[in-house]
């Protein structure tokens, strides 16, 4: 899920908040991928050999966990702009880049 879908879920919640006192619900886009997939999305859209090491599930641990943001839906008229897994990557790549730099120092402003 991108930040900017999940910040302008809390921003639409503020008023219902303000409203009733409370509000409960998932903000999901309702579409579940893999760490793998994750990956492989970050191999894509950063051109470099992204390190991943396989290991088991842990015991305890679903095969899967997907939000879905139906009960946000309706009250709030939330839907999320951003779902397309590498585009959601490559934001994420843009603001890493724009923030450190080569050594994984934060750039200086000015």
């Amino acid at each position: 899920m991108h930040v900017a879908d999940l910040a302008d879920a809390h921003v639409l919640a503020l008023e219902p908040l303000h409203d009733h006192g409370r509000m409960v619900c998932n903000i999901g886009n309702g579409t579940g991928v893999s760490v793998r997939e994750v990956v492989e999305a970050a191999r894509r859209v950063t051109g470099r050999d992204v390190v991943a090491r396989e290991r088991p599930r842990r015991p305890g641990d679903p095969a899967m966990v997907v939000a879905s943001a139906d009960r946000a839906r309706s009250p709030l008229g939330w839907r999320p702009d951003h779902t397309d897994l590498d585009g959601i990557v490559a934001s994420a790549w843009r603001w890493h880049r724009r923030r450190w730099d080569r050594r994984g120092a934060p750039r200086r402003a000015g």
